[in-house]
């Protein structure tokens, strides 16, 4: 009538429940004894511990505790674990740990012995905003582990072992597709980098790329045209946001301008012209993003003493803080207050070329004598000290102590690809420029296709 498993499971239950009571004591001492549960239905055995002592009038003391958490066997032999019940919440502003933990049903106790765990544990102290944590019970109730999701990208994650807490931080790796976008300019490069379907991330890449050679506040005219192929990012099938730009053109009043990203052979990234040329300059053409108040002009009539003085720099209206970047990588020459200059950074680069930041609200941390300072770096912030009628930059940029105009004067390239590194960059760039040309070709048809 029943299948030859259930038989053979029956028949070991019984050896060891005659075994278990042969063995079971005889005098009024507590005891271990093992209970069995057999299901002929689903053809498993269950297990747990009876513990059996003697109560207060001299009977039996009895209580059911499970063996281990795993507690029930399978007939093929296999262990299976416990399902863990989860429970999450969005960190709001205001939230602490210690309150999350409370929501959770765990005293500080249990969050000390979490954070202060293995591994990774301890960055659970640092919360923010619309990131969500998960707390995970075992069929005690005990906590078995704890998740905290930065973002879609990034997870701690903490679980219990025998050794107490033990946390590590997940990453997971989005698959990135090229993705192509174009555009002409009509008002502005962000208005039409919008329009196109580009970022303001990637609008900011772009006119980082080509903002050595191309003014974006003052060069940029109507009609000019850009082309960019970059990376969509994806998880799980869904886009949910974009990487690098792989390859960009960009057309200023009839100059054309290409620049590819390539890697070379130390895993150093940058872009480069077809030709190997660097897209950077040894200076950036303007340390901040703003428009000019006041241009180099060597017989200009000072706002402040009336008198005919020359403007040595390059004045570019910002708003109080704004960050100030290092033109150029170099040493920190003077950082401190300049008289008229108010507070001042003057920054040495190579032999012959210095540059100087003046008006500033504040110097940046670690700015001082001595210190090297990479290009892009931030040296400073805005503001009006010294004599200045308002907040802004001044800035100044001399070869050899002669002043030069900033926004003329011929900038230094970055170094090209070496001579070792050409065979290869060819290679790889000729790809890029192939995968270019077909995007491009592609929009180009479908765009003459929705005209018709």
């Amino acid at each position: 009538m029943f299948p030859k498993t259930h038989i053979t499971i029956a028949a070991v239950a019984g050896v060891m429940v005659t075994a278990a009571a042969l063995m079971s004591p005889s005098s009024n001492v507590e005891a271990k004894r093992i209970s069995y549960a057999l299901d002929l239905e689903q053809g498993t055995l269950a297990v747990s511990e009876l513990i059996e002592g003697s109560g207060a009038s001299g009977g039996p003391l009895a209580t059911l505790e499970p063996q281990s958490p795993a507690a029930v066997i399978p007939a093929r032999g296999k262990i299976t674990e416990p399902e863990l019940q989860w429970q999450a919440f969005e960190i709001r502003s205001g939230d602490t740990l210690s309150t999350l933990f409370k929501k959770a049903g765990f005293n500080d106790r249990i969050m000390l012995s979490v954070i202060h765990g293995d591994g990774e544990a301890e960055k659970l102290q640092r919360l923010y905003a619309g990131e969500t944590i998960r707390f995970a019970t075992d069929s005690l109730g005990d906590l078995a582990a704890v998740e905290l999701q930065r973002n879609r990208l990034e997870t701690l994650k903490i679980q219990r072992t025998e050794d107490g807490f033990q946390g590590q931080t997940h990453l997971r790796e989005p698959e990135a597709r090229p993705a192509f976008a174009a555009g002409e300019i009509d008002g502005s490069l962000y208005l039409a980098a919008r329009e196109a379907g580009l970022d303001d991330r990637l609008t900011m890449e772009l006119a980082g790329i080509f903002g050595w050679d191309i003014d974006f506040v003052y060069d940029v005219r109507k009609g000019d045209r850009f082309e960019v192929l970059y990376e969509a990012l994806y998880l799980d099938g869904e886009r949910f946001g974009t990487g690098r730009i792989l390859s960009a053109r960009f057309v200023n009043q009839g100059e054309e301008n290409v620049a590819i990203l390539y890697t070379d052979s130390q895993g150093e990234s940058d872009y480069y012209t077809p030709t190997g040329k660097s897209m950077r300059k040894a200076f950036l053409r303007t340390p901040i993003n703003a428009r000019i108040s006041s241009p180099f002009n060597l017989q200009r009539r000072h706002p402040v003493l009336n008198v005919v003085r020359p403007h040595e720099g390059t004045d570019y209206a910002a708003p109080p803080g704004t960050p100030i970047k290092a033109a150029g990588s170099g040493r920190v020459r003077f950082a401190g207050w300049k008289g008229g200059y108010g507070r001042a950074v003057v920054l040495q680069h190579g032999d012959n070329i210095t540059t100087l930041y003046a008006h500033m609200s504040r110097i940046g941390k670690g700015i001082k004598s001595g210190v090297k300072v990479k290009q892009g770096q931030t040296i400073g912030y805005v503001g009006s000290s010294g004599l200045a009628t308002g907040p802004h930059l001044h800035y100044e940029f001399r070869v050899n102590g002669a002043p030069k105009n900033s926004r003329t004067v011929k900038l230094p390239d970055a170094k090209p690809i070496p001579a070792s590194e050409m065979s290869r960059f060819k290679q790889v760039t000729g790809q890029r420029i192939a995968q270019f040309d077909r995007f491009r070709e592609s929009n180009q048809r479908v765009a003459l296709a929705g005209n018709e």
